[in-house]
């Protein structure tokens, strides 16, 4: 399986969108500051996970998410908790 994910950092009040084969591994990575951008911005916290089949549909979403707005990614996140 193939997953998008979004993290969010309450100390910079801050979201990251991405794509991982293994999210619990890729939390880590950002939480240990082993990624380039969200690197001493957290601690960080899955907010939001999509699973895919494909490598391809994870990829189109996950640049579907990239372009929304704060207020449609809050949406998205608030919509997935609630169900």
């Amino acid at each position: 399986m193939f997953y998008v994910y979004i993290i969010y950092s309450k100390t910079f009040d801050v979201y990251y969108k991405g794509f991982s084969e293994n999210i619990v591994q890729r939390l880590l990575y950002h939480n240990e500051n082993r990624s380039k951008y969200t690197s001493n911005k957290g601690p960080w916290e899955l907010v939001y996970s999509r699973a895919f089949e494909t490598k391809k549909e994870a990829l189109i979403e996950e640049l579907r998410l990239k372009k929304l707005n704060r207020k449609s990614l809050e949406a998205l996140i608030k919509d997935q908790k609630e169900t």
